[in-house]
């Protein structure tokens, strides 16, 4: 399974493509940040976000979407921008009929480490060894999005254990 996970914000979005051969081994086919500033307007800001993400979508054919909730414990500033940003991405999915998904931080932390309050360099360990990456990867809303999509690969994996056990 190939899934692109998304770390929402208006300023950086940050995206990673990762798959799964078998529920053991997990790899990272690609990885960005999708970056607008301020001296943007809102609507070239957003139509950035769609355009870009469109473009991962077509070339990346993912399965399936993975986005990150919304935590509401960021600056308050943020949230009206991430909030836009995250109506783009979800317009994005269905224009291109991909399934989404999406994930509380605390559901990420607890499929990657067990632990619903992990800190970020225990994240960004994790990830590093999902993934068998040379160091821990940056920016940190890149390393969110590679969160997002193996939190993804996990719980569904787990998804599919509970029917097949509940099925014999």
């Amino acid at each position: 399974m190939k899934v692109l996970g998304i770390d929402p914000g208006l300023a950086h979005t940050g995206w990673a493509v990762v798959q799964s051969e078998n529920p053991q081994s997990f790899s990272l086919l690609d990885a960005g940040l999708l970056k607008t500033t301020p001296a943007q307007t809102l609507e070239n800001r957003l139509k950035s976000i769609h355009t870009n993400l469109t473009q991962i979508i077509r070339e990346h054919q993912p399965q399936t979407i993975a986005l990150e909730e919304i935590f509401f414990m960021k600056a308050a500033n943020s949230i009206l921008g991430t909030s836009q940003a995250r109506g783009v991405i979800l317009l994005t999915a269905a224009q291109s009929g991909t399934t989404l998904s999406e994930y509380n931080p605390r559901h990420v932390k607890t499929a990657l480490t067990g632990n619903g309050r992990a800190k970020k360099n225990q994240m960004q360990k994790m990830i590093q060894l999902l993934l068998k990456l040379s160091a821990p990867p940056q920016p940190d809303d890149v390393a969110d999005a590679m969160a997002i999509a193996l939190c993804h690969l996990r719980s569904t994996r787990y998804q599919k254990l509970r029917v097949v056990s509940c099925e014999s």
